[in-house]
């Protein structure tokens, strides 16, 4: 399978030497990073490329990487059926960098494209309909960015007196959570109540 793997590899990087950084195969795996100014065109030769034929969109997705200048990478999984392989494309980009829509080629990725530019904040160019998937209107923030924090900025919730959905600043009640310290699953060395009882005995 490697060996298929690797000969894939390099008919892609022979064929689109334009678009192709650098390949590799990781546990039976093609992985192959992108130039993002051509991924489009990149997608539509995989899928129409007779030793290709990756006509499935199975994934699209993003990671965060803070520390780095090219913060995200925006990261493709496509199958073929025909040849019963996998690719993984992985594009590295900056913050304020916009990728091309794929929505042309794969119709499928309007919802991903949709829920990585809810979750990341990535703005994806050409998209027809590019608005919050799964956060509500006039949520702050992108949710799964390393800096975004855990308790999020607002809180959400119906009141009873107001009849309504609320919106509130996260007010954190306390800093750590209460310990109960009668509960013998703390491993105290204090007297519970009932103890006497074992000493009498």
């Amino acid at each position: 399978m490697s060996d298929a793997l690797n000969e894939l590899g390099a008919h892609i990087e022979l064929k689109r030497p334009d678009c192709v950084l650098g390949w590799d195969v990781t546990f039976g795996e093609l992985n192959i990073d992108v130039t993002p100014a051509n991924i489009t065109a990149f997608i539509e030769f995989l899928k129409t490329d007779a030793n290709c034929r990756f006509s499935t969109l199975v994934d699209l997705t993003a990671v965060d990487y803070p520390e780095r200048a090219k913060r995200f990478d925006v990261v493709y999984h496509l199958l073929s059926m025909f040849r019963n392989q996998r690719v993984r494309l992985r594009i590295k980009v900056r913050e304020d960098e916009m990728m091309p829509s794929i929505t042309d080629v794969h119709p499928s990725a309007n919802w991903f494209e949709r829920e990585v530019f809810d979750m990341f904040g990535i703005i994806f160019s050409d998209h027809p309909d590019l608005r919050r998937l799964l956060t509500d209107y006039g949520f702050r923030g992108h949710p799964l960015r390393k800096d975004f924090p855990t308790t999020g900025y607002t809180e959400v919730r119906y009141d009873e007196v107001q009849k309504r959905v609320v919106y509130e600043p996260v007010q954190l009640t306390q800093d750590y959570r209460q310990f109960d310290f009668m509960s013998p699953w703390e491993g105290a060395n204090y007297i519970l109540p009932g103890d006497e009882k074992e000493t009498k005995a």
